[in-house]
């Protein structure tokens, strides 16, 4: 899942959030883009002291509709997310 050009994919910044704030984004953010479609994310928390960083990571852990992520190996401060695909009826 490691990709250098994080650019390509849609992403958020939470930078001047609060936890409760960060996880509803969180979790609308990732609504939105099953819907479009989108199956890798980037959701950029900031590094100082963790909390966004911790907040979104729980966020992610229960949500079902993420496969996996894992923090960017070249910026800790963002992680990078892989969706489900999306169920076509």
């Amino acid at each position: 899942m490691v990709d250098i050009f994080l650019e390509r994919y849609p992403k958020i910044d939470l930078h001047g959030y609060d936890r409760d704030s960060a996880r509803l984004m969180v979790n609308d953010f990732i609504s939105d883009n099953i819907i479009l479609g989108n199956e890798i994310i980037v959701i950029i928390h900031g590094k100082g002291s963790g909390i966004l960083k911790k907040e979104v990571h729980e966020a992610l852990r229960v949500n079902k509709c993420v496969l996996e992520y894992k923090t960017d190996n070249f910026n800790d401060g963002c992680t990078v997310v892989k969706l489900v695909k999306k169920i076509r009826l």
